[in-house]
């Protein structure tokens, strides 16, 4: 897979499209990709997913909270892991969002020479969201492209969407995300310097700094697997505010006690893969009952991520 962010790079004498925002690339976004990408092998030519970034969303600020399933990198990843062979990530601004879908469609076609373009049900591109499947269809026309208008896909009866994934992680309900996702969530984040009380209590922990912009965890404790330098651990993570220690933070820390490992990792990238939610994060009245609940909380954690 080649992950390209400027569209004058690109220049390809016929391909398969899909155009979208693909945050997650969860199960619905999956069947479109596997069309796609069946299609192209048929015919012999690159599947090529068209994706936007920052999201139109948080351009026209239709939504102002933290908000990506996936970042960039780890969307073209994922494209590449089902088999699309190019991933362009557009950069979208104000000026895109002001563009007629003929003209969109017109330049995209100039360096990628699409011969069938795939798009979801609810798809509209370009300037008022003019660009419909209808539309798109009728302007195919002139560009001799073939367009496919992919149904709506649910899961125990609600329609899979990123919007959805994120309610269910904004709640707290991660399993629920891991079956929309068909894989668990995860995030990535720079290990940086804490007040060490986790040590001080017997159970180092990991602070994690992650991109503002990632979409935001219900606060609690949750059973992690964390990806440390290639290898994976065990770990338990508390999302929160820290209510024992009387802090006032402005914002919820990421810390995470990986289980059997002591090494310091100031500085390192940890990957922190989400499995269960198994608390509330709770205010104790005697540090010795925090203690005493976090031991029970490793102990829950090696329950789950070992059964």
């Amino acid at each position: 897979m080649q992950h390209f962010q400027d569209l004058k790079k690109i220049s390809l004498e016929g391909s398969l499209v899909t155009i979208g925002s693909f945050d997650g690339v969860h199960i619905g976004h999956q069947q479109i990709i596997h069309s796609l990408v069946g299609q192209a092998h048929q015919v012999g030519k690159p599947a090529v997913v068209v994706t936007f970034h920052p999201h139109p969303q948080l351009v026209l600020k239709e939504e102002t909270r933290p908000y990506y399933l996936t970042m960039p990198e780890k969307r073209a990843q994922l494209l590449g892991e089902l088999g699309v062979a190019f991933v362009l990530t557009y950069p979208f601004t104000l000026e895109t969002s002001r563009m007629s879908p003929d003209d969109f469609i017109s330049q995209l076609h100039e360096h990628l020479r699409f011969s069938e373009l795939w798009v979801g049900y609810d798809f509209a591109l370009g300037k008022d969201r003019l660009g419909t499947p209808s539309y798109l269809r009728k302007i195919g026309q002139s560009y001799k492209y073939k367009i496919h208008e992919i149904s709506a896909y649910s899961h125990e009866g609600e329609i899979v969407s990123s919007s959805l994934i994120r309610n269910k992680i904004r709640t707290g309900q991660i399993r629920k995300a891991t079956q929309l996702l068909g894989r668990p969530f995860e995030i990535t984040g720079r290990v940086i310097m804490g007040e060490k009380r986790g040590k001080s209590l017997g159970f180092a922990t990991s602070n994690l700094e992650v991109l503002p912009e990632m979409v935001d965890i219900k606060p609690g404790v949750y059973a992690c697997r964390a990806i440390i330098r290639g290898k994976t651990y065990l770990a338990v993570t508390n999302i929160g505010y820290r209510p024992t220690f009387g802090e006032d933070l402005e914002a919820p820390r990421i810390e995470a006690h990986v289980l059997d490992f002591s090494e310091d990792l100031y500085g390192d990238c940890m990957e922190l893969v989400f499995i269960d939610r198994m608390r509330d994060e709770m205010k104790f009245a005697q540090v010795s009952d925090l203690v005493d609940q976090i031991s029970s909380d490793v102990q829950q954690a090696r329950e789950i991520l070992e059964g």
